[in-house]
């Protein structure tokens, strides 16, 4: 009998666990407290920061089962500034909410931006001092292979849906570099300004998006051409971008504006703006669509936006909330 009882308890924990896993949980980079919030996105509540050992991560990503999150440390620098050169990738475990993994750089590369590989499940992080992206396998955390950029600051990365190509927002340049990460080189570089940020990519895989920070404009590049073949006026310089799984909207971050703008993506042209919180710079879209949710750094809080009503909440993150991601379905 007690044998019995001890295994229908183990049997209820294992499955606890799962469906723990399985919970979606938004996760946040809190910059200022060089941890990674984990957030109940059902009540708006943070339920747990942890600790990235004393360092700073500005980006992270978690693996498709939601299990994991990898959190680039980038250093206390910003891009192309001096400062600290990260060279780790932190691995937490988002049920136990603990560190339990580091991946090891041999020198400092400010890793920033992780992207997980839709096709080959590859962890592919860019390694600015490098001029690469890196490729990591997420299952033994060992680096596998590199993909040069031709660029210096290639801070962040978007991947095509069947995982062969990748495009760089590469700052100081003012470019943007694709990749074919199959071959495993760069096939073009497509000049955009003297400066730009940050990049996303269109649902259907039609256009790369990024944004000028000398004019208030963000660029449209048709992945056909690899040519910029529209430009988007907007009210002020825009930052992060993210699309609408249905194709509809783009949404942009407008950092000194404190709005997020919505671009309409047939008509390449703003339809509205959305008032959010101070200083926002990341935009995350649910994967059901439902729901945008955008960093607002000054305002140590993430702005949610509701994509049917626009209108709009907040959930309180951390000092300096900054990177984005969703974990579980």
């Amino acid at each position: 009998m007690k044998v019995r009882s001890a295994f229908y308890g183990a049997l209820l924990v294992f499955f606890a666990a799962i469906i723990h896993a399985q919970e979606s949980r938004l996760l946040v980079a809190q910059k200022g407290d060089r941890s990674l919030a984990i957030v109940d996105p059902a009540s708006g509540k943070v339920v747990a920061s942890v600790a990235e050992g004393g360092v700073t991560g500005h980006e992270v990503i978690a693996s498709p089962d939601g299990r994991l999150a990898f959190v680039p440390i980038y250093g206390n620098s910003g891009v192309g500034k001096p400062g600290t050169d990260g060279s780790s990738i932190v691995v937490i475990d988002l049920a136990t909410k603990k560190v339990v993994g580091n991946i090891a750089f041999d020198h400092g590369v400010r890793p920033h931006c992780v992207v997980i590989g839709p096709k080959d499940g590859m962890l592919y992080v860019t390694t600015e001092l490098d001029k690469t992206v890196t490729v990591i396998d997420p299952k033994t955390l060992k680096i596998v292979g590199t993909v040069p950029t031709g660029q210096s600051e290639s801070h962040m990365l978007a991947i095509s849906h069947d995982g062969r190509w990748g495009y760089t927002a590469n700052v100081g340049p003012g470019t943007v570099s694709v990749l074919d990460l199959e071959a495993r080189k760069v096939v073009k570089v497509v000049p955009i300004s003297v400066n730009t940020q940050r990049i996303a990519i269109s649902a259907d895989d039609r256009w790369v998006f990024t944004a000028d920070q000398t004019q208030p404009r963000m660029a449209v590049i048709d992945t056909k051409t690899n040519e910029v073949v529209h430009w988007v006026p907007m009210e002020g310089v825009g930052y992060g971008s993210a699309p609408t799984p249905d194709g509809k909207w783009l949404l942009v971050a407008l950092a000194e504006q404190n709005k997020v703008a919505v671009i309409d993506l047939k008509t390449m042209q703003v339809a509205r703006s959305v008032d959010v919180g101070a200083y926002p710079q990341e935009v995350l879209v649910r994967p059901d669509g439902k729901t945008a949710y955008v960093s607002c750094m000054h305002a140590d809080q993430v702005a949610e936006i509701d994509l049917t009503t626009w209108k709009t909440g907040t959930i309180a993150t951390g000092k300096l909330t900054d990177g984005l991601a969703w974990a579980g379905r």
